[in-house]
């Protein structure tokens, strides 16, 4: 079994956390931003985590979805020592290294990009992108250029020519020898070649077996992308969008048809470990987006228990806001330390939730590999079943304002007698009919009670 199965993952955009500049001069001295990282292992450890999502560390213009050099560390961040640095840090405690691969599109400074501004059709580099000199680009070249997305400032890479594929696969290696890398998160992994993802995942692992391929995946039929990419995983934007809206729009009925579509007995993705979110460097944060936030507690409760990869953004762990502005992400990617962050949480209580569901999704097996089976839906509460080879687990969750009992019918092989063990009490079910009352904007996550393993238990 991978290890990403398990794992509880906490993504962190590092230009914006550690306050970089917004644009990169290429003159300036390296600056060692990184090392004020190894300040969020210990509260990275408290939290549960044993996965870093490090998003572009690499040489750009300004976001570092721009790349200007892949084999250099961002000036802006600081050097490639400090980055190793980093990474034995956070391995000797335990925690593996996920870095960004902006591999589809490079900036208008990379450097073979910048010859073709200056030779024209006598670059060698000409064939590296996907150009035609016949106009102009609207960007004012004498050619015009395929942008990611329409976005000029991303030159897309024709990653079928071999010096670009050459290109490409040194610089990943040289990341997985210098950093020890245990992951790559593939930017549009969704209009990346997919022979060439599938060429490089095999690259990275003979490099490192068990080495982990993340794809970014908005739309479409995710296993298409993992099958013929030969990726591990994809992000799951269809549960995101059921996450926040189900909430909002008081209908967990729509979250319910995608897990049951997804994960149920006739699941599409029922055998794939998918990557799940709230919320990301691209999206309105999770305290943004919800129009009630006490949702934020049930959320991350389905969040924690559903099947997949959970990911935390860094901050949203305490409820910070952020939206995307007219013409800047910023606000979604803000200069954060973990001691400012605890002190001025708007919302203090949910980091212990976190850490506390964590610890329950560490504990009991099925809420990381069990099956899916829904059990209860309604308007605001729904109720499924993890069972699996390893263990059983009942999760049910309220969203509304006030307490509310529902019952669940159980399958006659399960047990008669089931622990909460996120609030420790007994539940005794006759008959295969379990009755429970629900908190509001709360939930319970039970297990039979011969596999609990703490005590406590009312």
């Amino acid at each position: 079994m991978h290890w990403s199965t398990d794992a509880f993952i906490y993504h962190l955009y590092p230009l914006g956390c550690l306050g970089a500049p917004g644009r990169n001069d290429f003159a300036s001295p390296p600056i060692e931003r990184l090392d004020a990282l190894h300040d969020w292992i210990d509260p990275l450890l408290e939290l549960g985590i044993d996965t870093l999502f490090l998003g572009p560390v690499f040489e750009s213009t300004a976001h570092g979805y721009d790349t200007a050099d892949y084999f250099r560390v961002d000036r802006r961040l600081g050097t490639a020592d400090g980055l190793a640095r980093l990474s034995r840090a956070l391995h000797e405690k335990g925690i593996r290294l996920v870095l960004d691969a902006v591999l589809n599109h490079v900036g208008r400074d990379f450097w073979a990009f910048k010859d073709v501004r200056e030779k024209g059709q006598a670059s060698a580099y000409r064939d590296w992108f996907h150009l035609d000199f016949s106009r102009a680009s609207p960007c004012g070249d004498p050619f015009a250029y395929e942008g990611w997305n329409a976005h000029y400032d991303l030159v897309k890479l024709n990653v079928s020519h071999p010096e670009v594929r050459r290109h490409l696969f040194e610089a990943v290696t040289a990341w997985i020898t210098a950093f020890d890398l245990d992951g790559l998160r593939l930017d549009a992994a969704d209009v990346l070649d997919r022979s060439f993802q599938r060429d490089l995942a095999r690259h990275c692992r003979a490099l490192k077996p068990g080495f982990w391929l993340k794809g970014e995946v908005i739309h479409g039929d995710y296993r298409h992308w993992i099958a013929e990419a030969e990726l591990d995983s994809v992000t799951n934007y269809e549960v995101y969008k059921g996450l926040y809206s189900s909430h909002n729009d008081r209908n967990y009925f729509e979250l319910a048809h995608s897990l049951e579509r997804q994960f149920g007995q006739r699941g599409i993705y029922r055998d794939l470990s998918l990557y799940t979110f709230a919320d990301n460097h691209d999206v309105a944060r999770i305290a943004s987006q919800l129009r009630d936030p006490a949702h934020l507690y049930p959320l991350h409760l389905l969040l924690m228990t559903v099947p997949g990869i959970p990911s935390i953004y860094y901050g949203s762990e305490w409820g910070i806001e952020g939206k995307k502005g007219a013409s800047s992400d910023a606000a979604l990617r803000p200069a954060l330390a973990p001691a400012r962050s605890r002190e001025q949480a708007p919302y203090p209580a949910l980091h212990a939730t976190l850490k506390r569901l964590s610890a329950l999704r560490r504990g009991y097996p099925a809420l990381r590999h069990g099956g899916y089976r829904a059990l209860h839906v309604a308007h605001e509460q729904v109720a499924f079943a993890r069972s699996g080879p390893m263990g059983h687990a009942l999760v049910a969750v309220n969203a509304q304002s006030e307490t509310r009992r529902i019952e669940v019918d159980l399958p006659a092989a399960m047990a008669e007698r089931w622990v909460d063990v996120l609030n420790r009490q007994s539940f005794d079910c006759p008959g295969g009919r379990l009755e429970l009352p629900l908190d509001a904007c709360w939930g319970r996550i039970l297990v039979p009670r011969g596999d609990v393993k703490h005590e406590g238990i009312n």
